[in-house]
């Protein structure tokens, strides 16, 4: 076994402490990666506190990892140490399902799911029957100096990006790039993205890229006045005019607010055939206007982070075309200060943790 430290909680109503664990030593697919960054998620913040009712505590969050690989498993191929590398929200899935065997191990449809980096099973035992084909019920993640991980689940940062803005691109990157890639936006679309956060400007940024018109619709001034600084055109969600004008004109929109939220508004916007997908938000939606669907064909869905293989492409898509998240790097230990500006949307646009930050801690590391 190998001891880690960390940030973590035991409850939902008490904040990230620092926390010592343990780690299993790297097996013989697996390797240990020193953490160098990890990416603050709004995710984290819903996890830590059971927002979504289904924390494994003690929960370490943390699944925007980038660290150098110190150690590998004697059947690894794939990696060697020092190489600088990446883990996403996934460190294994059930490699049987029909998902999984065609390269969809986000949609890992085993009685578990796919294991998360942090917080265990997507479908824990409890609600499996008791099973649990991944022998483990919670899992720590990246908020801590060392993860071991199967070498399948291990991405490789392109020489393209440094570590710290590669790290958001592992969530906030690929879970924007995946739907974006999967309706097939191209030059010449005209895309919408709801919400201008960590996943919306990321969103807007790569369908840029690909060639495509990007409009952003937010809720305050002061993020227009960033879309306009990135070169995006940005609209108010509550300017009606606005919003009418705009009618039947989006090839694709892309929903990245991450609480309920009314879309009715928005699927006004769609051309005929195109689709709004929402990716922010994993709650129970206000049902849509289904004659606004029926009468011109349009589409709502959903999308889920991303396939091992679009988290790869995003990073290299990223690297190819110099292009990340803004970024605030901080320490460790303004964690807690970090999460409450979050949810009050005070940052621009994702918050990395310098994770030696660690080796500053003055304070015991509790074991809960």
């Amino acid at each position: 076994m190998i001891t880690a430290k960390g940030y973590g909680t035991k409850h939902s109503f008490t904040d990230l402490k620092p926390y010592q664990f343990e780690r299993q030593e790297a097996g013989a697919h697996e390797v240990e990666i020193e953490v160098l960054y990890c990416g603050v998620c709004h995710s984290d913040i819903h996890q830590a506190k059971n927002e979504w009712s289904n924390t494994v505590y003690p929960c370490v969050p943390g699944h925007e990892i980038v660290g150098r690989i110190t150690r590998v498993g004697a059947h690894v191929g794939k990696h060697a140490v020092g190489d600088l590398v990446g883990v996403g929200c996934m460190i294994d899935s059930c490699r049987q399902c029909e998902p999984c065997k065609s390269g969809e191990e986000n949609y890992c449809e085993s009685p578990n799911s796919w294991l998360a980096t942090y917080n265990g099973p997507m479908v824990p035992a409890s609600q499996a029957d008791g099973e649990n084909i991944y022998g483990r019920d919670n899992t720590f993640g990246g908020y801590s100096d060392i993860v071991t991980v199967n070498e399948d689940f291990v991405l490789k940062i392109p020489a393209g990006l440094t570590p710290e803005v590669a790290a958001p691109i592992l969530c906030a990157g690929v879970t924007t790039y995946s739907p974006l890639k999967h309706w097939q936006v191209k030059a010449g679309d005209k895309v919408g993205v709801l919400g201008f956060g960590g996943l919306g400007h990321m969103a807007a940024k790569i369908a840029k890229a690909m060639g495509a018109e990007v409009t952003v619709f937010t809720r305050t001034k002061e993020k227009l006045d960033e879309a306009a600084r990135l070169g995006f055109a940005g609209v108010l969600e509550d300017d009606k005019k606005a919003l009418e004008q705009l009618a039947m004109s989006f090839d694709f929109m892309l929903s990245t607010v991450p609480e309920k939220h009314d879309i009715n508004p928005f699927i006004a916007l769609l051309k005929r055939d195109a689709t709004i997908c929402v990716v922010g938000a994993l709650d129970t939606m206000k049902g849509v206007d289904n004659q606004e669907l029926a009468f011109h064909r349009k589409n709502v869905s959903g999308s889920l982070i991303g396939s091992l293989a679009d988290t790869q492409e995003v990073l290299d898509f990223c690297a190819e075309h110099g292009i990340g998240p803004d970024i605030e790097i901080i320490p460790i230990q303004q964690i807690n200060d970090a999460y409450k500006k979050v949810i009050k949307g005070d940052v621009r646009f994702r918050y990395v943790i310098d994770m030696a930050s660690l080796k500053d801690e003055k304070d015991d590391f509790a074991t809960f």
